[in-house]
């Protein structure tokens, strides 16, 4: 199971998340939960490191870990873009976690 955890601040801004596990919905290579959940996460830092210019901490390994911290200190503009692009990576991951609950879970902290 891909479980992913979305971090947030006092004041319910999105700090980062975690994401660990495999699906095993299907074979390596095979997998379309992995690949879609891969695919959002990575398209979605992908997209808020080119639009808003910041550094997250990024930390991958190889056995499908992925953890994001989000730098504390963004303007206001800046920081309304980062949350509105991950706030569209979780409405795509909980897309994913509505069709494929026994490979995906999302949980808020």
């Amino acid at each position: 199971m891909i479980r992913i955890d979305i971090s947030h601040t006092v004041d319910s801004k999105i700090s980062g998340f975690t994401m660990e596990g495999h699906a095993n919905f299907a074979d390596k290579g095979e997998d379309i939960v992995c690949a879609g959940v891969s695919a959002v996460a990575f398209g979605s830092l992908n997209a808020v490191i080119s639009l808003t210019g910041i550094e997250p901490e990024i930390t991958t390994e190889e056995n499908g870990f992925l953890k994001c911290i989000l730098p504390h200190s963004l303007s206001d503009e800046v920081s309304e873009k980062v949350q509105l692009l991950l706030e569209g990576m979780i409405v795509s991951l909980q897309t994913i976690e509505r069709e494929y609950p026994d490979f995906v879970k999302i949980k808020f902290r």
